[in-house]
């Protein structure tokens, strides 16, 4: 079973965010709303888009959704 993209996210939680990864992980984190059993690019960059207030952009995400398909590939 694919494990979700929030949870791959939180990987990159940090309590002091490196880069623009962590912040959006720790952003992500504290976003009750955030789709957290998603595992659909669309679907995600769609709230994304709309709610994501907290990624300074889009390509953040591209980054790190890109980082978690080649994880998945690995199982």
């Amino acid at each position: 079973m694919r494990k979700s993209f929030y949870h791959f996210l939180m990987n990159y939680r940090h309590p002091a965010p490196k880069d623009a990864i962590s912040s959006f992980a720790n952003a992500a984190f504290l976003d009750v709303a955030f789709p957290k059993s998603a595992d659909d690019y669309h679907e995600l960059s769609s709230y994304l888009e709309l709610n994501g207030h907290y990624l300074d952009s889009m390509t953040v995400f591209d980054e790190v959704w890109e980082l978690y398909l080649s994880s998945e590939n690995k199982i």
